[in-house]
Protein backbone atom coordinates (compact mmCIF):
# COMPACT_ATOMS: atom_id res chain seq x y z
CA UNK A 1 0.00 0.00 0.00
CA UNK A 2 1.14 3.58 -1.24
CA UNK A 3 -0.27 6.99 0.61
CA UNK A 4 -0.26 9.77 -0.71
CA UNK A 5 -0.77 12.97 0.88
CA UNK A 6 -0.58 16.80 -1.21
CA UNK A 7 -0.45 19.86 0.11
CA UNK A 8 0.22 23.85 -0.98
CA UNK A 9 -3.32 24.59 -2.28
CA UNK A 10 -4.62 27.47 -2.05
CA UNK A 11 -6.31 30.71 -3.15
CA UNK A 12 -3.78 32.84 -5.41
CA UNK A 13 -4.24 36.08 -7.92
CA UNK A 14 -4.04 35.69 -11.66
CA UNK A 15 -0.04 35.92 -12.27
CA UNK A 16 0.72 34.89 -9.08
CA UNK A 17 2.55 31.00 -8.31
CA UNK A 18 1.73 28.26 -5.72
CA UNK A 19 3.66 25.13 -5.36
CA UNK A 20 1.92 21.60 -4.68
CA UNK A 21 3.81 18.88 -2.77
CA UNK A 22 2.94 15.31 -3.00
CA UNK A 23 4.15 13.28 -0.10
CA UNK A 24 3.90 9.54 -0.28
CA UNK A 25 4.33 7.29 2.40
CA UNK A 26 4.26 3.09 2.73
CA UNK A 27 5.37 0.91 -0.20
CA UNK A 28 7.23 3.76 -2.01
CA UNK A 29 9.80 1.47 -3.40
CA UNK A 30 7.30 0.27 -5.75
CA UNK A 31 6.35 3.12 -7.52
CA UNK A 32 8.31 4.05 -10.38
CA UNK A 33 5.89 7.30 -11.64
CA UNK A 34 3.87 9.76 -9.87
CA UNK A 35 1.80 12.09 -11.68
CA UNK A 36 -0.08 15.48 -11.18
CA UNK A 37 -3.87 15.94 -12.15
CA UNK A 38 -6.41 18.18 -11.62
CA UNK A 39 -10.22 18.57 -12.13
CA UNK A 40 -12.34 21.75 -12.17
CA UNK A 41 -15.82 21.69 -11.48
CA UNK A 42 -17.52 20.41 -14.75
CA UNK A 43 -14.71 19.04 -16.60
CA UNK A 44 -13.11 15.93 -17.18
CA UNK A 45 -10.11 15.13 -15.12
CA UNK A 46 -7.10 16.57 -17.23
CA UNK A 47 -3.63 14.93 -16.87
CA UNK A 48 -1.24 17.72 -15.69
CA UNK A 49 2.49 16.45 -15.42
CA UNK A 50 4.45 13.18 -14.86
CA UNK A 51 7.43 12.39 -13.15
CA UNK A 52 9.15 8.67 -13.60
CA UNK A 53 11.91 7.34 -11.51
CA UNK A 54 14.43 7.89 -13.81
CA UNK A 55 14.18 11.57 -13.88
CA UNK A 56 11.98 11.83 -16.80
CA UNK A 57 9.02 14.22 -17.49
CA UNK A 58 6.11 14.85 -19.20
CA UNK A 59 4.00 17.65 -19.21
CA UNK A 60 0.69 18.55 -20.82
CA UNK A 61 1.04 20.78 -24.07
CA UNK A 62 -0.56 23.83 -22.50
CA UNK A 63 0.74 23.80 -19.88
CA UNK A 64 4.97 23.72 -20.61
CA UNK A 65 6.70 26.88 -19.63
CA UNK A 66 4.58 27.41 -16.48
CA UNK A 67 4.51 23.98 -14.63
CA UNK A 68 7.57 22.34 -13.61
CA UNK A 69 7.78 18.57 -11.82
CA UNK A 70 10.17 17.87 -9.69
CA UNK A 71 11.30 15.73 -6.73
CA UNK A 72 12.98 14.92 -3.95
CA UNK A 73 13.56 11.12 -3.06
CA UNK A 74 15.17 11.82 0.58
CA UNK A 75 11.66 13.27 1.42
CA UNK A 76 9.77 10.81 -0.79
CA UNK A 77 8.57 14.03 -1.96
CA UNK A 78 7.14 15.15 -5.73
CA UNK A 79 6.47 19.07 -6.28
CA UNK A 80 4.55 20.65 -8.52
CA UNK A 81 5.91 24.24 -9.02
CA UNK A 82 2.98 26.38 -11.14
CA UNK A 83 4.07 30.01 -12.19
CA UNK A 84 2.13 32.58 -14.41
CA UNK A 85 -1.65 31.51 -12.66
CA UNK A 86 -4.73 31.75 -14.91
CA UNK A 87 -7.96 31.82 -13.51
CA UNK A 88 -8.48 28.69 -16.12
CA UNK A 89 -6.24 26.68 -13.71
CA UNK A 90 -8.84 26.60 -11.15
CA UNK A 91 -9.01 22.80 -9.73
CA UNK A 92 -8.77 20.37 -7.59
CA UNK A 93 -5.41 18.66 -7.83
CA UNK A 94 -4.62 15.35 -7.27
CA UNK A 95 -1.41 13.10 -6.82
CA UNK A 96 -1.39 9.74 -8.16
CA UNK A 97 0.56 7.10 -8.78
CA UNK A 98 1.01 6.64 -12.37
CA UNK A 99 1.14 2.46 -12.29
CA UNK A 100 -1.15 1.56 -9.61
CA UNK A 101 -4.85 2.95 -8.10
CA UNK A 102 -3.23 5.15 -5.49
CA UNK A 103 -4.26 8.39 -5.41
CA UNK A 104 -4.47 11.16 -2.81
CA UNK A 105 -6.86 13.43 -1.61
CA UNK A 106 -6.36 16.28 -3.88
CA UNK A 107 -5.74 20.16 -3.03
CA UNK A 108 -8.08 22.89 -4.01
CA UNK A 109 -6.26 25.70 -6.60
CA UNK A 110 -7.98 29.18 -6.93
CA UNK A 111 -7.22 31.35 -8.73
CA UNK A 112 -8.96 34.75 -9.21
Amino acid sequence: QVQLVESGGGSVQAGGSLRLSCVASGKVYSLNCLAWFRQAPGKEREGVASLASDGSSIYANSLKGRFTISQDNAKNTVYLQMNSLKTEDTAVYYCEACDFDYRGQGTQVTVS
